[in-house]
Formats: structure tokens, C-alpha cells, sequence
């Protein structure tokens, strides 16, 4: 009886309590951990070891629909997930209700990477901010921002601190300026690293920048003559110094309201350009040089004056007149000269008031022929004398005449080599000369061997229209003396001839005018040639009867 009732007892104790195995019973979620990118759905199962179990579910803000259901367990599908979650799992089994929790993280990549450069243009030894940012990214504990320059790394951020993850997602450093750091690329590298949550590293960078350095501290400076001449076309020029980068500086100039078309350069750190100007109206007007380079214009103003003065006017009464008759002659200002100018004439014995014309008269000589006359004017312009001259040359007309020193009355030739007559007259027009020997016209052109024939006296009549004059000329003709060499003969004959072209040389350019002379002496060419041709066979008769 006894081994009956401990054999109930042990199997009574083998046999579960209903109550001890609902109490057992496990709750799980699947998945255990989630990473959701944002604005993606995600599937969760919830599970439990109750063999009966009963009210279940799950807890959640999320927008949540069940996709199928078993005894133990329920799918749902989580929507629409845009930030972190915390989703509960429960089931309740013999009264007893368990539930286990899941982390949901959402995560964004950094897709957009913002870099921004203030002042994009920047002065040297300023300072200048570089900041990037990322608008929209999660988890912020997992970014890491860069700041690049090139390949070098300026600044580095992360955001792990908790007292961080409220703030942006954003880094700012601040660079001093350089002249190396001119054109150099700026740039931002956001680096996204889930692995803690078992994702994977996600990268992000921003659009290269460029920022461009100068330095502008010097005010441009304007090279141009205090005056201007109207209508006289000047270079002008405009500089700057200190300035980088130099080949950059952009140069406008104007004249007033007249913009110019200046021509630029530049080296190392001076850039400068140059212009032509032609003032057109007179007085007070300014220049202006504008230089602009990035953000920064210099201007430069530097007034000028601008006159009027052309060179006065010289009248002559007559400019070919007969010598022993007077000539008048008046020296006058321009109208365009502004303001009146001071009149001096040459050889006038006075200075003529400011504003009147000087005057000069003079009894015509010889001597006047070729004789240049001149007229200045000066002018008094902001402090300055300008000086403007106005030249004129004189013809005197007179009739023929001979020098001794161009037509010597006694020559004498060597017997045996060539030989010229040497005569030269003087005269306005130039006279027509004619040598009469033994009756006949004497060649003066070519030159003769000297005979003792030659030995006598030449017969020379000068005409021009004005009248005529006559000279006798001695030759006499030597024979050479006893013993001179074959090369002395030859050196003289050298020197001769050379004498000889020389006094044709001399001849046939001593022509003063003698085209306009006969402009003004009103007679047709013919009609001189034959007077003189008339005169001359007169002549040699005349000489031909007096045994010339």
C-alpha cells in the first residue's frame, strides 16, 4: 500500500503544473535590431513560446499594417519610417502578459554636401570662414565632416557628444589669407559610418569652390599733361602698384562723359594702361581713371585745361618783291587762339600789346633774297608759356650781277689740259649767261684743252627778265714749265677738272626760285629764250665790233 501511494506522489510530481509552463513562455521580435533608411518601410515579426496565447500585439507610432498572423506569432509591415522608433512586441499567456522592445534607427546619407566660402574674394592677411554643412542626415553621432583644401586637410568635426545631436550638421573653420592660397579648391567630405549598426559607410562630398585672394590698397595714378591742345591728340596713362593678382585689373578712363579705349599691362605687381585722347572743346575738364579688381574699385580724378592755339599768321604784302621797293609785313593771332596771344615779329623793334598784330615794314635789298621772316606768338596758359612760330621766306627780284669771287676778271689756264671758263652771276630770276670769244658764243659747258689761241678776253653778258650785265674776262694761257714730271701733269689735270665740275656744279644749282620768279615775271619761256637769244647775237656783235 505504501509503494502504491509513492509511486502516485512521484508520478503526480513528473506531471507539469499548467500554470509553471504559461509562466515560462517566451516573447521575441524579429528582426532584433533594425536600420532603416529614411522613408523606408520595415517587415517585424513578434513571437512567443505560449503554447496558448492570448491577447498580443504591438506597440508603436508608426503607421504599422499586419500582414499575417500563426498562433504564436504576428507580422507587420512599419511605413513611412523618418526618425528613430522604439517598437514594443507583447503576449499575454495564462494571465501573464510579456514584451520585448526594438531599436529602429533611421539613417539618411549624406546626399547633399553643402560648402560655402565668405567673402568669395579676400584681401590678403584677412581672414575668411569656411563652412560646409549637410542638410539632411542621420544619425548625426555618425557623421564626420572635412573641410579640404586641395588634399589637405583643414579642419575635422564629428558629433559623437550627446550634447551635439540637437545641433546641425555643420563646421566652420577660419583661414588668414594668402597670395598661395589665390585659386586654390575648397571642398567638404562627409563620411556617414553605420557599422556600429551594422550597416555599412556611406560617403558625401560638395561641389569644389574657389577662392580667389587680392590685394588693392593703392589708389591709381593718372600720368597726363597739365594742358591740353584742342583737337591735338595726347597719351595718357594710368597706373597702379601693390596690386595682385595684377594681370586681373580692369582700367576704364574717361575724358568727362567720353569714355576712352585704354590698352593694358601688366608686371609682377604694377598694372597700368594707356590711352589716346583729343579734347574737342576747350577748358576746365577732368580725367578719370577707374581700376577694378574682384570686389574693390579705385578711382582717380586729375583735372585738366584745355586751349586752343594755333600758329599765327604771317602776311606778306608781296613775297617776290623788286629789291629797293618796301615790303609790309604783318604778323596776326589765329581767331581760334583762346585767349589772345603776345605778337612778336622778327626784326620788328617793338612788342605788340596782347591780342594785336605786329607789323614790319623794310625797304627791299640784294641782300633779302632767301631771307626767312618770322612770326611768334605766345600765350600764357595756367602758369605756362607756349610759344607758337609761323615762318615765311622772301624772294627779292633784281636784275644780274657779277662777284669777283664767283666770276673773276683774270684767268689763267694751263696749256695743254681741259679748262672752264669760271663765271657764276647773281641774280632773281637767275640770269642767262652768255661768253662771247672771237666773235662766236663761248661753250661754257664743255670743257676745252687750253691752246694758246684761248690767250684773250672773253666777253660774259648775265640777262635775266629784270636787265642784263656785262663783264670782260682775261684768259691767259701758260705753257707748262721745264721739268715737270708726266704724274704732276696728271695731278693737275685732276685737280683742273675737278674745279671744272665744280663750277658747273655751282652754276646749275644756284637757282633761287627761279620757277616762281617766272611765275611772277609774267613771260612765256619762249619769249625769254628768245630775248636772250636776241640779246646774246647783239651782244657778240657789239663785242665783235670793239674787237672783244
Amino acid at each position: 500500500m505504501k509503494m502504491l501511494l509513492l509511486g502516485v506522489w512521484t508520478l503526480l510530481a513528473l506531471i507539469p503544473c499548467p500554470g509553471a509552463a504559461e509562466e515560462l513562455f517566451q516573447v521575441s521580435v524579429h528582426p532584433n535590431e533594425a536600420l532603416v533608411e529614411f522613408g523606408h518601410s520595415l517587415t517585424v515579426n513578434c513571437s512567443t513560446t505560449c503554447p496558448d496565447p492570448g491577447p498580443s500585439g504591438i506597440e508603436t507610432f508608426l503607421k504599422k499594417t499586419q500582414l499575417s498572423k500563426g498562433s504564436q506569432w504576428k507580422e507587420f509591415l512599419l511605413e513611412d519610417i523618418t526618425e528613430d522608433s522604439v517598437l514594443q512586441c507583447f503576449f499575454s499567456c495564462a494571465g501573464v502578459q510579456k514584451d520585448t522592445v526594438l531599436d529602429i534607427t533611421m539613417y539618411q546619407p549624406p546626399e547633399q554636401v553643402i560648402l560655402d566660402l565668405q567673402p568669395e574674394w579676400v584681401a590678403v592677411d584677412e581672414a575668411f570662414t569656411v563652412t560646409c554643412h549637410v542638410p539632411s542626415v542621420a544619425p548625426l553621432q555618425s557623421l564626420t565632416l572635412t573641410l579640404l583644401q586641395g588634399d589637405q586637410e583643414l579642419h575635422r568635426k564629428d558629433f559623437l557628444s550627446l550634447s551635439l545631436v540637437s545641433q546641425r550638421a555643420e563646421v566652420t573653420t577660419t583661414v588668414r589669407a594668402h597670395r598661395d592660397n589665390d585659386r586654390r579648391n575648397f571642398s567638404c567630405r562627409a563620411e556617414l559610418d553605420l557599422s556600429p549598426h551594422g550597416g555599412g559607410l556611406f560617403h558625401g562630398s560638395s561641389a569644389t569652390k574657389q577662392l580667389r585672394i587680392f590685394e588693392f590698397s593703392q589708389n591709381p595714378q593718372i600720368w597726363v599733361p597739365s594742358l591740353l591742345e584742342v583737337g591735338k591728340a595726347e597719351i595718357v596713362s594710368c597706373e597702379v602698384t601693390r596690386v595682385f593678382p595684377a594681370q586681373e585689373a580692369v582700367f576704364r578712363m574717361f575724358l568727362e562723359d567720353q569714355e576712352l579705349s585704354p590698352f593694358s599691362s601688366w608686371r609682377e605687381d604694377a598694372a597700368w594702361a594707356s590711352a589716346t585722347i583729343q579734347a574737342m572743346e576747350t577748358g576746365d575738364q577732368e580725367l578719370t581713371c577707374l581700376v577694378s579688381l574682384g570686389p574693390v574699385e579705385q578711382k582717380t580724378r586729375k583735372p585738366v585745361y584745355v586751349y586752343s592755339f594755333p600758329p599765327p599768321i604771317l602776311e606778306i604784302e608781296d613775297a617776290y618783291p623788286l629789291a629797293g621797293t618796301d615790303v609790309n609785313v604783318t604778323c596776326l593771332g589765329h581767331v581760334l587762339t583762346s585767349p589772345s596771344p603776345t605778337l612778336r615779329l622778327q626784326g620788328s623793334p617793338n612788342h605788340s600789346a596782347p591780342g594785336k598784330p605786329a607789323w614790319l615794314l623794310f625797304t627791299a635789298r640784294e641782300e633779302d633774297d632767301g631771307r626767312t621772316l618770322s612770326c611768334e606768338a605766345s600765350l600764357e596758359v595756367q602758369g605756362q608759356r607756349l610759344v607758337r612760330t609761323t615762318e615765311s621766306q622772301l624772294h627779292v627780284l633784281y636784275k644780274p650781277r657779277f662777284q669777283e669771287s664767283r666770276c673773276p676778271g683774270n684767268q689763267i689756264w694751263v696749256e695743254g689740259m681741259d679748262q672752264m671758263l669760271a663765271c657764276i652771276p647773281e641774280g632773281n630770276p637767275t640770269p642767262a649767261l652768255v661768253c662771247v670769244w672771237n666773235g662766236m658764243i663761248f661753250d661754257l659747258d664743255v670743257p676745252q684743252k687750253a691752246t694758246q689761241n684761248h690767250t684773250g678776253t672773253y666777253c660774259c653778258t648775265a640777262t635775266n627778265p629784270l636787265g642784263s650785265v656785262s663783264k670782260d674776262i682775261t684768259v691767259i694761257v701758260q705753257g707748262l714749265p721745264e721739268g715737270i714730271s708726266s704724274s704732276t701733269i696728271f695731278i693737275i689735270i685732276i685737280f683742273t677738272l675737278g674745279m671744272a665740275v665744280i663750277t658747273v656744279a655751282l652754276y646749275l644749282n644756284y637757282q633761287p626760285c627761279k620757277g616762281n620768279s617766272r611765275k611772277r615775271m609774267h613771260r612765256p619761256r619762249e619769249q625769254s629764250k628768245g630775248e636772250e637769244s636776241q640779246f646774246s647775237d647783239i651782244r657778240a656783235e657789239e663785242c665783235h665790233a670793239n674787237l672783244c
